[in-house]
């Protein structure tokens, strides 16, 4: 059996009890501020769908694509709102694709707590770009990811290709 260790998360998984306290939602914090969307993260919006950039990523390039409305089940959306969620996730990958030059994905979605949800009342799916030999062993000897670009500048580039191929899209 092979085992998954992410000890750099640790960070964010001790934050539940802060966040389960005050009932907050970051996927609603960011869906609800338009305007400070480079601080939230924000890299591409549409009428039912949110792309954030995730704050403890597994990988650069990490994002999350979730529906704007507060759900923690599909069950909730309505035919328009899945399909603009799933046609996201495709769109996101493409992004991804031509930013980052993945080998692979691994992509996700966990719907309640005891299947690993962090925010189990708004579901989101996980992209997770995968390159070859992407594991080191500095993450086991110092609990550190290394991750080769700056949040900011992943950011700048996936932001700016998403409003590009955005307007591609809806030119044809």
């Amino acid at each position: 059996m092979e085992i998954l260790w992410s000890p750099w998360r640790t960070k964010y998984i001790e934050s539940f009890s802060e966040k389960d306290k005050d009932n907050i939602c970051f996927i609603c914090e960011a869906v609800n501020l338009p305007n400070e969307g480079k601080e939230r993260l924000v890299v591409h919006r549409t009428n039912n769908s949110i792309v954030l950039m995730n704050k403890f990523p597994y990988n650069a390039g990490h994002l999350l694509v979730s529906p704007l409305k507060h759900t923690g089940t599909l069950d909730d959306l309505n035919q328009q709102e899945l399909l603009d969620l799933i046609a996201t996730v495709r769109f996101s990958i493409k992004v991804l694709q031509i930013v980052m030059k993945p080998h692979g994905f691994n992509v996700g979605i966990n719907i309640g707590r005891v299947a690993g949800a962090g925010l189990p009342d708004h579901i989101h799916f996980h992209i997770i770009p995968r390159w070859n030999g992407d594991t080191s062993f500095i993450s086991v000897i110092s609990d550190t990811k290394v991750i080769s670009q700056s949040m900011e500048e992943i950011y700048e580039k996936l932001s700016n290709l998403f409003r590009t191929l955005k307007d591609d899209l809806t030119e044809s």
